[in-house]
This record gives C-alpha cells, sequence and structure tokens, in this order.
C-alpha cells in the first residue's frame, strides 16, 4: 500500500478563503511547556497513526530541543480544548503549519473550517514579513482535511507518493 502527501501553500493573506465565523471556536496560544502541547497533537493523530500518538515523554522532550521555535496553539470550542495547530517558522520568512487538526469528539461538527481560517490567520501574523505558509497532509489524514485545505485558499505544489508505514 502507498500514502500520497499533498504539499500545500499560500503566498499571500489575501488567497485565505475564510469559511464563515463558528461563534465559540477560539484559538489560544499554549505555553511550549504545557502538557497539552503533547496531549492534543498525540490524540488529534491517534486514529490516523501520526507518531505523535505514541512518543513518550523523553520523544516529545527531544521534539522540543529539536524544534525551539516551534509554537503550539490550542483550539477551543466554548472553553473545551478542541484541536490543536503547532507552527514552525522557518528561514525566509516562511511559515509551516506542521500539525493541525481537531480532537476527534470535535470531528464532524462543523468546526473545521473556520478552525482553519483561524489558523491560518495566525500563521500570517507568526512572524512578521512572512511570504508563504505551507503544510502538508497524506492520504491516511482525515477525509476532509484535502478539500478543507484547498477551499480555504491553499494550492498544492507537490505530491509524493509513499510507502505506507503503519
Amino acid at each position: 500500500m502507498t500514502t500520497t502527501v499533498t504539499y500545500l501553500e499560500m503566498t499571500a493573506p489575501d488567497q485565505l478563503s475564510p469559511a464563515p465565523a463558528v461563534p465559540g471556536l477560539t484559538l489560544e496560544p499554549l505555553s511550549p511547556d504545557s502538557p497539552l502541547s503533547r496531549e492534543l497533537p498525540a490524540r488529534v493523530g491517534a486514529p490516523f497513526g501520526w507518531s505523535s500518538a505514541g512518543r513518550t515523554p523523553e520523544q516529545w522532550a527531544e521534539i522540543r530541543a529539536q524544534y525551539p521555535d516551534r509554537r503550539h496553539w490550542m483550539l477551543s470550542f466554548e472553553g473545551e480544548p478542541a484541536g490543536i495547530v503547532a507552527y514552525d517558522p522557518h528561514p525566509g520568512d516562511e511559515v509551516e503549519i506542521k500539525t493541525f487538526g481537531l480532537l476527534p469528539e470535535f470531528t464532524g461538527r462543523g468546526l473545521g473550517g473556520y478552525a482553519l481560517t483561524l489558523g491560518l490567520w495566525r500563521a500570517w501574523d507568526l512572524v512578521p514579513g512572512v511570504t508563504r505558509v505551507w503544510l502538508h497532509t497524506a492520504s491516511s489524514d482525515h477525509p476532509n482535511a484535502l478539500p478543507n485545505y484547498r477551499s480555504r485558499g491553499l494550492r498544492p505544489f507537490r505530491t509524493e507518493v509513499l510507502p505506507q508505514t503503519r
């Protein structure tokens, strides 16, 4: 079996096609030391076999040391943790959305489009002078991921077909 990985980008903030606002859905910064910066990606990725789902505390510490500039933001819905967005600022004024997703109990509730809108707005404001925001998704991710990314204005720039690892 294979997995298709699609890389998508936006090169200007006006390319964003925002989803309608969802009252009660917010994006809040998380401290790198917060347990939620580890728990949320693990819970979001568990149904899809993400490596974050099985990381030990030691592996999380290694990731944090390897990516000291990574920034985590929590998606909250009506005051409850609902998902995560993690960003990696890159040289050249690029921001990679390293992790984006909703917790399983919040999928299918019409939150994903506006959650991604919030995440993209934040990406454009994360560091001064951002000229590109990008991310990747795999065919093994949530089936609405790629359509949501495209609906928000992200355009594919590369596709890879890889052997499936799980």
